[in-house]
């Protein structure tokens, strides 16, 4: 497998934000988003056996993985990666960028799914498998990164037409207006929070090693 990082660090998204996880980059992607902050994933990398990164882990003192890229499920070997850290006792988080089908993770109840849909401002929206969003569960979430009201209003039409049991984050593309996302969620009332990457509010915006 080809891991573009591995590091221990707070968790800055999603309805686990604010608590310590060991994240393992894998690299590869195969959308390209015009605002994304980790294209250093998208090649290069050291290759690791699932055994290696076992190893690499167990030094840190926390039993909360996230598996993200890149494209975590692009890797051939994902799932016996996923399959080992489960077998080992971890919580695993799978943040997937929507673009593959997720149900065959979505059976065990000790890995959760991050599944991102992209919105127009990325200019990957035709890339995604919406009919994902009926197989979240309660457990797992959907992150929405809006740029702009277009982003916005797609946004909610995808989730008219596709309601889903998870939990929905609208999260501002970093740098954009984060207060009037929130006016706009409250003049809407929709049932969905608002999120921020506290990593970035923490560390600013470089890589985190």
């Amino acid at each position: 497998m080809k891991v573009s990082e591995l590091f221990y660090s707070i968790q800055g998204e999603g309805r686990q934000t604010g608590l310590p996880t060991i994240f393992i980059r894998t690299t590869g992607c195969n959308l390209r988003c015009t605002y994304c902050d980790t294209t250093y994933a998208y090649e290069d990398g050291m290759v690791m056996t699932t055994e290696e990164i076992l190893q690499a882990i167990a030094e840190y003192p926390c039993r909360t993985c996230c598996v993200t890229g890149g494209e975590p499920l692009l890797q051939p070997e994902i799932d016996g990666l996923i399959g080992a850290l489960v077998h080992n006792r971890y919580r695993v988080e799978i943040e997937t960028n929507g673009s593959r089908p997720i149900k065959p993770y979505t059976t065990n109840d000790a890995i959760m799914i991050s599944l991102d849909v992209k919105c127009p401002s990325s200019t990957m929206q035709d890339r995604m498998e919406l009919a994902n969003l009926k197989h979240l569960r309660p457990m797992d979430q959907a992150k929405f990164i809006i740029g702009d009201r277009v982003d916005y209003d797609y946004a909610k039409d995808i989730l008219r037409r596709y309601p889903t049991k998870a939990a929905v984050f609208f999260q501002p593309v970093w740098g954009t207006d984060t207060p009037k996302l929130a006016g706009w969620i409250l003049e809407d009332g929709l049932g969905v929070r608002l999120g921020v990457q506290l990593h970035k509010y923490l560390w600013g915006t470089q890589r985190k090693k």
